[in-house]
């Protein structure tokens, strides 16, 4: 918000300075307010990669079935092998492994969603700014159309006045 505001008080102040309408279109066609919030492409980690990669797949239907079959096969195999079995029926080592993949995952699937949110909050601020550059790009061509449209109604007044005082009949 903060540059936001910096931006807006940085183009009033210019306006300010009796800058002629093509200077302030000028200078808001050549900021660089628009330019995509991804144009950096920044260098991630391995383990932000990573991150990332985990939280996509763990956020998926394949990661669904894959546990689940996965969870199914681990009881079917244990429940069959019954006195051999290297997790008996309670399944305790099973019930270990999914705390430690749900304690592990839970916290990169964070750091992948706070970088999502911070690419977020940079494409929201974008938009702003292009919104603001929009809007006072939009109030100026108004203000030009108002200027011409009351120019033509003193021209029309005057070519009146003219053609009354000529003696022509009134043209409409």
């Amino acid at each position: 918000m903060k540059e936001n505001r910096k931006l807006l008080k940085e183009v009033l102040k210019d306006i300010r300075h009796d800058m002629t309408d093509e200077e302030v279109l000028n200078l808001l066609a050549d900021s660089k307010i628009s330019v995509s919030p991804e144009s950096g492409k920044e260098k991630y980690t391995l383990g932000q990669r990573a991150a990332d990669a985990i939280a996509k797949f763990a956020g998926s239907w394949a990661f669904i079935f894959s546990f689940t079959g996965v969870l199914v096969l681990w009881m079917i195999v244990n429940a069959v092998l019954a006195s051999k079995a290297f997790d008996p029926y309670p399944f305790i080592l099973l019930n270990l492994v999914l705390s430690c993949v749900a304690a592990i995952q839970a916290p990169l699937i964070m750091m992948s969603q706070n970088r999502q949110e911070e690419k977020d909050r940079r494409r929201a601020e974008n938009d702003y700014k292009v919104n603001l550059k929009t809007e006072i790009m939009i109030e100026d061509l108004y203000d030009k159309v108002n200027v011409i449209l009351a120019k033509q109604s003193v021209l029309e007044k005057q070519l009146q006045i003219e053609n009354h005082t000529n003696g022509k009949p009134k043209q409409e």
